[in-house]
C-alpha cells in the first residue's frame, strides 16, 4: 500500500508539471503572436499567464521536495523527482522569456510599424516545436524524442546570430528604425534562450530515462551507443 500511494504521488507531481508546461508553451506562442500582430492585449495576457506559471512553480517544488523528504526514493524514482525540480525551473524561465517578448511588444506600441528583413515568425515556430517535443518526451518517457530537441538547438543559435547581424546592418543604414530593430534583436535573443531551456528539459528527460548526463556532450554518435527505449509512464 505505501508503494501504491507513492506512485500516486509521482503521478500527481507529473500531472502538475505537465499543466505548468502547457502554460509555458502557451505563453511563448502567444508572445510571438502578439509581437507579429502588435497585439497589446495579447501581450498583457502573456503577463497574466506568467503569474500562473510562477504560482505553479512553487507548487511543483513543494510537492517534489516533500516527496524527497518523506519517501527517500531510490534509483529511477529519485532521478525522476530530481529531473522534475530542474525542469520546473526551466519552464518558469520560458515563461520569463515570453514575458520579456510581451514587454518588448508593449514598448513598440508607441512606435511606427515597420517591416524588418528578419523571420521572427519562423524562429518562434521552431522554438515552439522544441518546447512541445520536450514536453511530449517527458509525457511519454521517450528518450529519442528528447534527442530530437537537442539536435535543433544549433539551428536556433544560428538563426539568432543571423538575425542579430542583419539588424545591426539595418541600424547602421537606417538609424531612424534603430529602436524597432533593437527590440527585434532582444526578442530573437529571448527566443534563443527559450530554446536553451527546452534543450535543458530534453536533457533532463534523458537523465531520468537513461541515468546518464548528456549536458555539454551530446552527439548523435554517442546517442546511438545508448540503449533506446521508452520508459513506462509514471
Amino acid at each position: 500500500m505505501p508503494r501504491i500511494h507513492f506512485q500516486q504521488q509521482l503521478v500527481a507531481l507529473k500531472d502538475k508539471l505537465l499543466a505548468m508546461a502547457a502554460l509555458s508553451q502557451q505563453a511563448l506562442e502567444f508572445s510571438v503572436e502578439a509581437y507579429l500582430s502588435r497585439d497589446i492585449g495579447l501581450s498583457n495576457h502573456v503577463q497574466e499567464i506568467e503569474a500562473a506559471i510562477n504560482a505553479a512553480e512553487t507548487d511543483v517544488d513543494e510537492m517534489a521536495y516533500d516527496l524527497l523528504a518523506k519517501e527517500q526514493p531510490m534509483a529511477i524514482d529519485l532521478r525522476f523527482i530530481l529531473s522534475v525540480i530542474k525542469i520546473n525551473g526551466d519552464l518558469e524561465r520560458i515563461g520569463d522569456q515570453s514575458t520579456n517578448i510581451a514587454a518588448r511588444t508593449i514598448a513598440l506600441g508607441a512606435l511606427p510599424g515597420i517591416q524588418l528583413p528578419v523571420d521572427i515568425k519562423t524562429m518562434g515556430s521552431k522554438v515552439g516545436i522544441m518546447i512541445r517535443r520536450a514536453i511530449q518526451a517527458l509525457l511519454e518517457g521517450d528518450s529519442k524524442l528528447a534527442e530530437s530537441v537537442l539536435a535543433m538547438d544549433d539551428e536556433i543559435d544560428d538563426m539568432n546570430k543571423a538575425i542579430q547581424a542583419e539588424l545591426v546592418e539595418v541600424m547602421k543604414q537606417h538609424p531612424e528604425v534603430a529602436e524597432q530593430s533593437l527590440n527585434a534583436i532582444i526578442i530573437s535573443r529571448n527566443l534563443e534562450r527559450a530554446a536553451d531551456h527546452a534543450t535543458n528539459i530534453a536533457e533532463d528527460v534523458i537523465f531520468w530515462i537513461r541515468g546518464n548526463d548528456v549536458r555539454h556532450k551530446f552527439s548523435m554518435i554517442d546517442a546511438g551507443s545508448v540503449e533506446d527505449r521508452h520508459l513506462p509512464i509514471v
